[in-house]
């Protein structure tokens, strides 16, 4: 569904209940989430089981991340929000209308969830939490010191930034991170994230890939045993690929594709690779559950337990 000035929500459910949650997209009537919602409202229960979906344009202008902001606020039955493609740019136009951000939603300059608190409205950026509750699901603790692999991260928006973040705050933190992007400016401001958050110098190189063959060339140059990260969200809201389709992976990999759902050109990439390079091909399964488990405790006040977040897990296999 395409938006202009004011988003037209997509409900996941219609049941009358007390109020809303929502969730700032591109498509959001495709996601699980939509499936999902009732069934961890019930599971966790909630005041409402009611989601509502409201789509953005990948060129959505600021006065429509403002406008989207406002609604949020100024709905008495709108409880709050997951945003997902949007949050730097919901951050850029928008950081202003919140009464309180996070320290990673100012470090960042992204907004993950909104939440209200009375008449206060928070914003937070809760990527780099969840995006190493994610990692710490499949990669062993002691992984880059024990093989001495490094990580390559394609994307600096804020998925890849959280990542960089979190990798460097780990206690087995790799010796190189590189991260790409196409122009400049976002990798400008990755640097001046690192700076500000005093990630220590020569951790991270930032390298800009004006073709998918450059990213290839270092994807290709890692050791064996690194992490690939799939950060850019081609393959999701776009179609398409950072990464050609002769590209070699290193041996032992692990390939994290960041999505879910869409066309997944890269994971179909790792896949046609897994066996003949020994790859460890992982989807973003868990990294939705993690997001929105951690953006509905926010907005319901709730306390998650790895108990609770396993139920939920379990809960929404159903709609995989």
């Amino acid at each position: 569904m395409t938006s202009t000035e004011n988003p037209t929500p997509t409900p996941a459910s219609v049941a009358p209940t007390a109020g809303y949650m929502g969730f700032i997209g591109v498509s959001t009537g495709s996601s699980s989430i939509m499936s999902v919602f009732p069934k961890w409202a019930e599971l966790l229960e909630l005041p409402t089981g009611n989601l509502i979906g409201h789509d953005l344009p990948m060129d959505a202008t600021p006065a429509q991340y403002r406008a989207m902001v406002e609604q949020i606020r100024d709905d008495l039955n709108h409880r709050g929000a997951l945003v997902t493609t949007h949050k730097m740019n919901v951050f850029a136009a928008a950081s202003d209308l919140f009464d309180e951000l996070d320290p990673f939603a100012v470090s960042c300059s992204e907004i993950s969830s909104i939440s209200k608190r009375g008449d206060r409205l928070i914003g937070r950026a809760k990527d780099p939490l969840t995006v190493d509750l994610a990692l710490n699901d499949f990669l062993p603790g002691d992984h880059f010191a024990r093989t001495g692999a490094e990580v390559v991260i394609l994307g600096a928006g804020g998925s890849g930034t959280a990542l960089s973040w979190a990798l460097a705050e780990r206690a087995d933190a790799p010796s190189k991170i590189t991260v790409t992007a196409l122009d400049d400016a976002q990798l400008d401001h990755l640097r001046e994230v690192h700076r500000q958050h005093g990630t220590p110098d020569g951790l991270i190189t930032y390298v800009r890939t004006d073709t998918v063959q450059d990213a290839a060339a270092l994807v290709a140059a890692s050791p064996a045993g690194s992490l690939i990260v799939n950060a850019t969200g081609l393959g999701k809201d776009r179609p398409g690929s950072p990464l050609p389709d002769d590209v070699v992976f290193p041996a032992d990999a692990w390939v994290w594709e960041f999505n879910y759902r869409g066309s997944l050109e890269f994971l179909h990439q790792a896949r046609a690779q897994e066996a003949a390079r020994g790859l460890h091909v992982v989807d973003g399964w868990r990294y939705f559950i993690h997001g929105w488990s951690q953006v509905v405790a926010d907005v319901f006040e709730i306390d998650l337990t790895p108990a609770i977040v396993e139920r939920l897990a379990e809960a929404a296999e159903s709609v995989r």
